[in-house]
């Protein structure tokens, strides 16, 4: 696994980062409304209706050179521009395709300046409120109402509103938002359980039990080599966030979300990591440098450098993301098989539950130029992706992962995708591992089955699909999470405001400086210094801008 593929498309003067997961794999069936019987035109909104006679549409796109086709099967004409063609009855046509994220800002730029875009677009959120204010774009209200499937419906809802309400601007829906999850991003506490044996100390609860376990792992020796060379936490420069060591999950357990928007008292938005509760964070973490439970040399490594420690076996706890058994942890389980690893819920340092920061998921939208003559083909070709990874009519392995190892996904122009796919995965995984029935499972679940119990039966290859699927893995810790309705959605999901794009990246270079020198011991005024600064330089107008906004979204 890599659920997390990516491809890049430059629009106006940016690069565009599109994110998309492996969809979940096909069982048999027909829906209620095949795509393959339906013959009907646009007018009667039928989500899958076939145009009679077919239509041109027209894109772009950049394409990877590395993307991999089926025999002779190219970008322009593959089992999704077929699929389009024989059960929609459109024909799709890319204006032109670009090889490179430069190449395609440079045709982007040209294709706007001369108002010549094709029908349909993928754009990111800031592309998306460049093109409404210039007027290039269509409201699809309308056609999501009446051309959206039930399935469709469901996908962009499943993780919450705020996915769909991201493509909302005065009440109109602009865009159809790539959907994806914000609960895959919740921060997860990775420690070494066979170093917890080794030192008899229990499982962490509570902030005081990481710490203590920190300590223990720094100045116990607990690899055994008689030397002073393991670190107690892990983290990276960046400090914040997720990912490999990001201490994002640290700063959530004293109540702290640095980086991100919440609700104050008085129920407007302000920015978490000028709240109060950053310093309690803060100075524990500067407690803990001073000891020695940190490692010294944190503010030179960035994630991929840090999580090199541990692989080697220098680190023992981390905070991070659920797909770190995947990658790093795995060449560390390859070169010590000893090395054992579990996923644990975020601790609190208090009797309030710990709650991990999420942020909307939404990368890439889908919008109609003005000229579009039939928008609703942009949500049938979205239906169509969603059906063939989740509907009646799955055929994922034609559309998605061939057993030929080649990614089709990647040739659809337009997609969807579900935001519990990785924790159905490991429900369904679970409970086959415990009643042994696996007729419900399709094919991907069942793969992962397979590696889950090969695993089990010696195969430390798949170790990772064990600790991220199986019985203790990270998506068990997830499913804690979304049951007890742990998740802190970011309160702001809109485009950059207009003293973000002038200030936002000053402003988070400021506050990478001030919590850095924090914790290498400056005094914790430093920290009122800094939010006094933040408010002066463009913070406030920031945080005005956000909650007219929040007024705006309702």
């Amino acid at each position: 696994m890599k659920r997390l593929k990516l491809s890049t498309l430059g629009v106006l003067s940016a690069l565009l980062v599109t994110a998309a997961c492996s969809s979940e794999t096909p069982k048999s069936g027909n829906p209620s409304a095949s795509p393959a019987s339906s013959s009907q035109p646009a007018e009667s909104a039928n989500p899958f209706g076939k145009y009679n006679p077919p239509i041109d549409i027209t894109t772009v796109r950049s394409v990877d050179p590395g993307v991999k086709f089926v025999g002779s099967d190219t970008i322009e004409n593959n089992e999704w521009s077929r699929l389009y063609k024989d059960q929609l009855g459109i024909n799709l046509k890319y204006k032109w395709i670009a090889t490179s994220g430069d190449e395609m800002t440079q045709k982007m730029n040209v294709m706007i300046a001369s108002d010549d875009l094709p029908d349909f677009l993928a754009v990111s959120s800031i592309q998306l409120k460049q093109l409404i204010e210039a007027g290039m774009v269509q409201d699809l209200t309308s056609v999501y109402e009446k051309y959206a499937a039930p399935l469709t419906k469901k996908f962009m809802n499943e993780d919450g509103p705020e996915q769909l309400n991201s493509a909302k601007f005065n009440g109109k829906l602009m865009a159809i938002p790539n959907t994806n999850s914000s609960m895959d991003g919740a921060s997860i506490l990775w420690v070494r359980t066979d170093w917890l044996k080794k030192l008899n100390l229990p499982e962490p609860k509570t902030m005081d039990d990481v710490v203590k376990i920190a300590e223990a792992f720094a100045k116990q020796d607990p690899d055994g080599n008689g030397k002073a060379d393991t670190f107690g936490l892990g983290l990276n420069k960046g400090i914040g966030g997720g990912g490999i060591m990001g201490l994002g999950g640290f700063f959530n357990g004293f109540h702290a979300y640095q980086g991100s928007w919440v609700k104050d008292a008085s129920g407007n938005i302000a920015y978490g990591s000028i709240q109060p509760e950053m310093k309690n964070a803060l100075l524990k973490l500067q407690d803990m440098y001073k000891n020695g439970l940190l490692d010294k040399e944190f503010g030179v490594k960035d994630g991929n450098k840090a999580g090199e420690d541990l692989v080697a076996g220098k680190i023992g706890l981390a905070y991070g993301a659920m797909w770190l058994p995947i990658n790093p942890l795995q060449k560390g389980k390859d070169l010590n098989p000893a090395m054992e690893w579990k996923a644990f819920p975020i601790v609190s340092a208090d009797s309030q539950p710990a709650k991990p920061a999420v942020g909307l998921p939404v990368v890439t939208y889908y919008v109609a130029s003005k000229k579009a003559k039939n928008p609703e083909a942009l949500m049938k070709m979205v239906n169509m992706f969603i059906e063939k990874g989740w509907g009646q009519t799955i055929e994922f392995e034609t559309y998605f992962n061939t057993k030929e190892g080649i990614e089709a996904f990647k040739h659809a122009p337009f997609n969807a995708w579900s935001s519990r796919k990785n924790l159905d995965v490991h429900l369904s995984v679970t409970e086959a591992l415990k009643s042994a029935n696996t007729s419900k499972l399709n094919p991907e679940q069942q793969s992962t089955l397979d590696k889950v119990k090969a695993f089990n039966n010696g195969d430390n290859k798949q170790w990772n699909q064990a600790r991220v699927f199986g019985e203790d893995s990270s998506f068990k810790v997830i499913n804690q999470y979304v049951n007890n309705k742990l998740l802190q959605m970011n309160a702001f999901y809109g485009a950059p405001t207009k003293t973000m794009g002038e200030k936002k990246a000053t402003l988070d270079k400021m506050e990478l400086e001030t919590l850095t020198k924090i914790i290498m011991g400056e005094p914790i005024s430093a920290f009122d210094k800094f939010v006094e600064d933040w408010k002066k330089l463009g913070g406030n107008e920031i945080t005005q801008e956000i909650n007219e906004w929040a007024k705006s979204a309702k």
